[in-house]
């Protein structure tokens, strides 16, 4: 991971209080995101976007729209499930809905192994945008860099 952006779109709704990467070995930096959901969240949808840079970063791969309560309750989205398996246990919006209060992920470290999906070398984003009640609220964007070892 090389960087990591958070915005709150709405801060009467949600407070975002850190989004940081934290270098642990050279070549091992894990991400933390802290934030606060003020109001309970009932009716959330997250749209994930994988995109990769050539002349700017463009669509790849991903771009799907899920409700995020649904799939907590069912994981029926197997696109979603492949990066919620990856981040699941380092995170604390693994129950189901109403979402209120401090929510986040803690030291979040992805080994390149456990990746399912191939990816040609190149430098990625991961893109979340949080929707609560129908009106994006949160995006964050995660870029990295991935490189193939043959």
């Amino acid at each position: 991971m090389t960087n990591a952006v958070c915005e709150s779109l709405n801060k009467s709704w949600v407070v975002t209080n850190q989004c940081r990467l934290k270098a642990v070995q050279r070549n091992k930096t894990t991400l933390n995101i802290g934030l606060t959901i003020l109001h309970p969240a009932n009716d959330i949808y997250m749209r994930l976007q994988l995109l990769k840079r050539a002349n700017g970063y463009k669509p790849f791969l991903v771009d799907y729209t899920i409700n995020a309560c649904e799939f907590i309750r069912r994981r029926n989205q197997p696109v979603i499930k492949v990066f919620f398996d990856l981040i699941k246990d380092f995170t604390t919006m693994n129950h189901s809905c109403p979402y209120v209060g401090p929510q986040g992920i803690k030291d979040l470290y992805v080994n390149p192994a456990k990746i399912p999906v191939p990816l040609p070398t190149g430098e990625y984003v991961v893109v979340q945008t949080w929707m609560f009640d129908a009106k994006p609220q949160l995006y964050s964007k995660v870029y990295f860099t991935f490189i193939e070892d043959f």
